[in-house]
């Protein structure tokens, strides 16, 4: 084996080396000289790039950014030819030399403890599952979803075979999944047979996750790798909160969604069920709240029970929220006596933090609450209930001379309190519930930071932490994979109160995704935070979680996301039935805004459809990722080589597809934009392979150029300047140190 993958290896470096000889190799040529704005011919320097097939000439890189457009054009056919070149060889190597398995494998969350051994198990016709133990209906469903994922993962129709997996399960899970149930296994893979063992039902559908993200095709059939793990999660709260009322999601979107928490064993869906844009709960004790709060978007007690239930037999926990006092707008449609000053009130249709507040001083107001809490307490059966309480705006209640704010709301949160635990619920709200008085088996969901959730934990009160978990701000996935709920300062609690922090919670808000879009703005993020919360503290290595996240989030497929394959599908109907290929160069290179800069560049509302490139475009590039790996190492100049030629040559094909439509009419600059970054990372690889420094002026320039197009348009920020402004960087003079004057050159 080793000796295919060194063979592989040289091959690799002389694919590499056919692409790299014509830019190291490149005879002058004055053929396409481009001028410069004072008449004056391009410097002597400049080279001439080759094709590799034909050595057929195309324009040397130039010095001018005047010129950088119209060389995209030249660089076309280099491009496009060297390609197809390497795509065929690549093809040619992994036909002769198949994909091994890694010696560590691709999992995420990380195990708590993980041994690799020789050896491999196959999975072929035979492959079936025995259960010695304990049985019950729920381990006998997940089973038979496992077994169908196997097939699925591998393409191959299991007959009657011998038991290849011996799953060992001891005793039974809570009827209800709880926090703090035993989620521990332990995995062990020979390669004759594998044995899952597990305290509890829960325990083995976490082990039976980890089995199929280990499955790989090997030389000869598929093959899981043979290993040892023994894994338990960090913190027991480990949850997705998912915003159904600003737009609106259907059950469908729910389970695919479910499916791929349980994957990265996620165990609590947080289902934000009301706010002012919608009430999304059906009430058979008050009615009018759907009837006139939901657009008739709304789920029925049956559709609330399935999804219950669905979540229940995959180990998750459903957390309903209610968000009250505040965000209750839609509430005040169909029952205006609640509100704390007179309508008439309709559904909010634009996003932000909205003044109707319901009264806290009427008794009326904790009858209707006590009624509706009741019935919904009895729809959802874990012990938990969110009531919101965030962003409570005063005005009204000081119009109409209540008590001071905070003496109210931590008043009307201590009657929540009590109505709740009639119903045999404990209260969970965010941050602004934290109020004295308020007793001590409520729990802190802290969206402001380590410091409240610190302050909470040594006053008695259990917490989760969501600060830094925001996905719908679009933070790379390194930046939430930094957060942890026991940093800042929770780092400073003492071992009691440390255990107070109970976990954490990634939160998709709506405003700026449908149910189109979601998918791809949780996923793959959400699995490194899923990570964070299972896996040991000591699992920090940034570069091995994006290695991990690369092949998790195709595996994820499986469980019905639509994370890649919609992007495909958007970026498809942007272009009209055109071929798309450089429109996905284009959107391949950006990055989408989050919520705070798409908030400040225009109005939206519920009603503008999110079908443009802003909504298609990634949260993180993976493209500019590997090239910003290249630039970092040092590596591979020929790829990056690759990577700048297609953007540089991208407009002159993009182009076309403006006229027309106005979907792609706003790109138009940043096609450019693209196709200059491409042309001056050329420029720049060209001067570190030649070891020149480039001139002052150019540099300044192209300096300049960058920081220009750094700027988001069209609600999208081009991630292609990144790699490039590293390697103007790398053939930058080195910095004089502060304080000290360069030394006069000498004048030989």
């Amino acid at each position: 084996m080793i000796e295919h993958c060194l063979v592989a290896h040289a091959l690799m470096r002389a694919v590499f080396a056919l692409v790299r000889t014509p830019f190291a190799r490149m005879p002058r040529s004055r053929s396409h000289e481009c001028e410069r704005g004072t008449g004056q011919a391009a410097e002597k320097g400049s080279r001439t790039v080759w094709n590799i097939h034909r050595l057929k000439p195309v324009p040397p890189v130039t010095n001018d950014l005047t010129c950088l457009v119209a060389q995209a054009s030249a660089c076309e056919a280099f491009f496009q030819q060297a390609h197809e070149c390497v795509r065929h060889i690549v093809f040619l190597v992994f036909l002769v030399f198949p994909v091994f398995l890694p010696a560590s494998p691709s999992l995420m969350p990380q195990p708590a403890q993980l041994a690799v051994r020789e050896g491999a198990l196959k999975i072929d016709s035979s492959f079936s599952v025995r259960i010695a133990g304990h049985t019950d209906r729920r381990l006998l469903d997940a089973v038979t979803r496992f077994t169908e994922r196997v097939g699925q993962q591998t393409g191959i129709r299991f007959v009657d075979g011998r038991p290849v997996l011996s799953i060992e399960v001891r005793g039974p899970a809570p009827e209800v999944p709880a926090l703090n149930e035993d989620e521990s296994y332990q995995l062990e893979v020979t390669p004759t047979n594998a044995r899952l063992t597990a305290p509890t039902t829960t325990g083995a559908l976490r082990g039976m996750q980890t089995f199929l993200q280990l499955i790989a095709p090997g030389p000869d059939s598929f093959l899981v790798p043979a290993l040892h793990i023994d894994d338990r999660p960090r913190f027991p709260w480990r949850g997705l909160m998912l915003d159904v009322a600003r737009h609106w999601m259907p059950v469908p979107v729910i389970e695919r969604n479910l499916e791929a928490m349980a994957a990265v064993k996620l165990n609590v869906f947080h289902w934000h069920l009301s706010d002012d844009q919608g009430i999304r709960a059906e009430s058979k004790v008050y009615p009018k709240l759907q009837q006139l709060g939901s657009d008739g978007h709304y789920y029925t007690q049956a559709d609330i029970r399935h999804v219950v239930a669905y979540a229940a037999d995959r180990g998750i926990r459903v957390v309903p929220e209610f968000d009250i006092p505040g965000h209750t707008t839609s509430w005040f449609a169909g029952y205006p006596e609640l509100a704390s000053a007179p309508g008439p009130f309709q559904i909010e249709r634009k996003w932000g933090i909205f003044e109707p507040t319901m009264d806290p001083t009427r008794e009326e107001v904790y009858t209707f609450l006590d009624g509706f809490l009741g019935e919904m307490a009895s729809l959802f059966p874990d012990e938990y209930f969110h009531i919101g309480g965030d962003e409570v705006v005063d005005t009204e209640w000081k119009s109409k001379g209540f008590p001071p704010t905070a003496e109210l709301h931590a008043q009307f949160n201590r009657r929540i309190q009590a109505l709740l635990k009639k119903h045999g619920k404990k209260m969970i709200g965010w941050d602004e519930v934290f109020h004295p008085g308020l007793a001590n088996d409520a729990v802190i969901q802290s969206w402001r930071g380590p410091a409240s959730l610190a302050e909470a934990a040594r006053k008695g009160y259990r917490g989760i932490l969501s600060f830094g978990y925001y996905l719908d701000h679009l933070k790379p996935a390194a930046f939430h994979y930094a957060i942890d709920p026991l940093g800042g300062e929770a780092g400073q609690l003492t071992a009691p109160e440390a255990a107070r922090i109970l976990g954490g919670e990634a939160c998709m808000w709506t405003e700026y995704a449908t149910d189109e879009t979601v998918d791809s703005r949780i996923w793959p993020r959400a699995a490194a935070i899923a990570e964070r919360l299972w896996s040991p503290r000591e699992a920090v290595d940034v570069d091995s979680m994006y290695r991990r996240l690369a092949t998790v989030s195709r595996w994820l497929d499986w469980t019905g996301v639509q994370h890649r394959s919609g992007y495909q599908r958007m970026l498809e109907r942007l272009a009209g039935g055109e071929p798309v290929p450089a429109l996905r160069v284009l959107a391949d290179a950006v990055e989408a805004l989050g919520i705070a800069d798409r908030q400040s560049t225009r109005q939206y509302s519920s009603f503008v459809p999110l079908n443009r490139l802003a909504d298609a475009a990634r949260p993180e590039s993976e493209t500019v990722r590997r090239l910003n790996q290249i630039v970092d190492q040092k590596t591979d100049d020929a790829e990056a080589k690759l990577i700048l030629t297609e953007w540089s040559a991208n407009h002159n094909q993009l182009a076309p597809l403006f006229t027309g439509n106005f979907l792609l009419r706003e790109l138009a600059g940043l096609s450019e934009d693209l196709s200059k970054t491409g042309t001056i990372g050329l420029q720049a690889l060209q001067y570190l392979e030649s070891g020149q420094r480039p001139p002052s002026d150019w540099l300044a320039e192209a300096k300049q150029e960058l920081h220009r197009m750094e700027q988001p348009r069209a609600e999208v920020a081009l991630a292609a300047t990144r790699p490039v402004r590293a390697l103007l960087d790398r053939i930058s003079p080195p910095a004089t140190p502060t304080g000290q004057a360069r030394k006069p050159a000498i004048n030989r």
